[in-house]
């Protein structure tokens, strides 16, 4: 099936903690009676405002939105961390972001060898495992390398910075370097979204011929940095929204006058990817048996691109965008859909995060996953058995700024400076700090950050890449580019 059949056919169908609390009753195992395959989409940098079935009015994504409408929609979900190396890091390790390996963005730091991903543990109980996006977790030769962390197949980009272009002339598949010819020469024929989308879909359709499940991971990049996408998808925003240029200076990007539009667009295609896979696992007979997650790594980008949070208000109701312990930039959209196990039109509370994956994706796969702070959320999905909760959830620590969920409780400590206590059971939007009000909840959470977080681990790999490799030919000085 081609790109514009499966289009035709998409439309159609328009408490992380250092072991197991003392405070959370023990859960009663959820017998699980198939081996799903597992689908995991993650936006970059998208907000928990930015899609229509969490409040989004001027972005239209009803592909998601769908699949909100036929699964489960959690509105208490939180990411790693609010940058995207830690938060993928947290994902795939199952160990909140006190412990986990990769802490920095800097893109020089690598998963070590004895550190086990949930990618490797789907492998070993027997799932075919692909990844199709940003890795993050280590570049090439070092030990981080998705195909040495449970990976069969990987395309995309290792080093985040080279993620940052959506015409990139190259791209990795394994250890070899994917010429995108369409690119050659500061053309701009090959959209890398799409090009990465492709081979997800062939991944799919290759694995469904397999007497085997599979776990498909998508990192997508959208929609994070260069503001670019094909005119068809920025067409249909164009003139109903206010000019505005919105330039980049990490990437060198001069900005469109019609950034508005780009972003919009943009998001939009992501969602039509959504929509064709979803025809796709219908067109393969695979849908009921088939786990999709949709969510994003952390918060929506701030600082030079704070025109776009005010207008789309692509944080929603939160405070703080990307880089924040504030609501904003950790709390994140989370959609479930698995038919005929996950009720439809489901809304959860569950306070739960991305180190919950390893414990659930083992759960759901029959497997043992090594000891981490995750709960699986199996019970939550299919609403069967008991769910344990987290006592706590846990950001940052050491010299960093500090973030805690307690329950209703949110703390938040920038530097050494004092805690900020917000009851987010009445302030969601974190506007009212009732610390002075709550000394014993305070001085549970000061037990809390000196217990959660451990020093990190020396990081090998990376350090002597130097960024011009990545994105040397990939700068764009073109005033109105798309």
């Amino acid at each position: 099936m081609n790109r514009r059949e499966l289009l035709r056919l998409a439309g159609a169908g328009a408490m992380a903690i250092t072991g197991r609390s003392a405070l959370s009753a023990p859960a009663k195992k959820t017998p699980v009676t198939d081996r799903p395959n597992i689908i995991f989409i993650m936006a970059d940098d998208l907000g928990y405002g930015h899609l229509g079935c969490y409040g989004q009015k001027k972005i239209l994504t009803p592909h998601v939105d769908r699949l909100a409408g036929e699964g489960m929609r959690f509105t208490d979900f939180y990411a790693g961390y609010t940058v995207c190396a830690p938060s993928r890091s947290v994902l795939m390790t199952g160990m909140h972001h006190g412990h986990t390996p990769v802490r920095s963005n800097s893109g020089s730091s690598s998963l070590l060898p004895d550190e086990t991903t949930l990618a490797q543990v789907l492998q070993k109980s027997g799932y075919s495992t692909g990844g199709f996006g940003k890795w993050g977790l280590g570049i090439e030769n070092t030990p981080g390398h998705p195909n040495r962390k449970g990976f069969d197949e990987f395309y995309g980009f290792y080093h985040q910075v080279h993620a940052h272009f959506y015409y990139p002339y190259w791209i990795w598949h394994n250890n070899k370097k994917m010429l995108l010819l369409g690119n050659s020469g500061g053309k701009r024929g090959q959209y890398v979204e799409d090009v990465l989308h492709d081979k997800a879909v062939e991944f799919i359709k290759a694995s469904a011929k397999k007497d085997k499940p599979f776990f498909c991971y998508i990192p997508s990049i959208v929609p994070h940095v260069e503001l670019a996408v094909p005119e068809e998808s920025a067409k249909p925003y164009r003139g109903k929204f206010p000019k505005k240029t919105i330039d980049d200076p990490r990437t060198g990007y001069l900005g469109s006058d019609d950034a508005y539009a780009i972003y919009a667009g943009m998001i939009s295609r992501l969602d039509q990817h959504v929509g064709e896979i979803m025809a796709l696992l219908k067109e393969l007979r695979i849908d009921d048996n088939t786990l999709v997650i949709f969510t994003g790594d952390n918060g929506p980008q701030g600082g030079p691109w704070d025109p776009l949070d005010e207008f789309f208000n692509g944080s929603g109701p939160l405070r703080g965008t990307k880089g924040s312990l504030y609501e904003g930039g950790i709390r994140v959209p989370f959609i479930a859909r698995w038919p005929g196990k996950i009720k439809p039109k489901t809304v959860s509370d569950h306070i739960g995060g991305f180190h919950d994956m390893m414990a659930t994706f083992a759960d759901l796969a029959g497997a043992k996953a090594p000891k981490n702070d995750g709960i699986s959320i199996v019970a939550t999905l299919l609403g069967k058995g008991d769910q344990a909760p987290h006592e706590y959830l846990f950001w940052g620590g050491g010299r960093r700024s500090t973030g805690i969920r307690m329950g209703k409780w949110k703390a938040v400590r920038s530097g050494t400076k004092p805690w900020k206590l917000f009851d987010l059971s009445k302030d969601i939007g974190e506007s009212r700090d009732v610390a002075s009000e709550n000394a014993g909840v305070v001085k549970r959470i000061e037990k809390i950050a000196a217990e959660a977080y451990t020093k990190p681990r020396k990081q090998t790999g990376g350090s002597r890449v130097r960024i011009s490799d990545y994105v040397q030919g990939d700068r764009i000085k073109t005033k109105n580019a798309r």
